[in-house]
């Protein structure tokens, strides 16, 4: 069966961290790019972060820039979104996203290409971030 599943989320202190799993079965996530997206209620999903399958690349949004790292693991066949001194402001469901595609995503224009033509989507985790 081809998905992908994503872990991790729940209820953090401001300040706090997470790390968010976003495992792929039935398919290689290492030949796709794949990327983290959010969305708060009354919102329109936005992009995150996102890993390229070329070179390893990586795109992150400016509200997450320094607190968030995403990374691979082969291995596990696995992307992982370590968030850091996360804020209210961070609460959101959030997704995984793969799209086999060999270009760089280093833009915020390249995620919003993959969120509109990405292959297979998670079905998403909360993050809730509150005193």
């Amino acid at each position: 069966q081809v998905q992908l599943v994503e872990s991790g989320g729940g209820l953090v202190q401001p300040g706090g961290s997470l790390r968010l799993s976003c495992a792929a079965s039935g398919f290689t996530l290492d030949y796709f790019a794949v990327g983290w997206f959010r969305q708060a209620p009354g919102k329109e999903r936005e992009g995150v972060s996102c890993i390229s399958s070329s070179d390893g690349s990586t795109y992150y949004a400016d509200s997450v820039k320094g607190r968030f790292t995403i990374s691979r693991d082969s291995a596990k066949n696995t992307v992982y979104l370590q968030m850091n001194s996360l804020k209210p402001e961070d609460t959101a469901v959030y997704y995984c996203a793969a799209d086999r595609t060999p270009h760089k995503i280093t833009t915020a224009q390249a995620m919003g290409a993959l969120m509109n033509y990405a292959d297979y989507w998670g079905q998403g985790t909360q993050v809730t971030v509150s005193s």
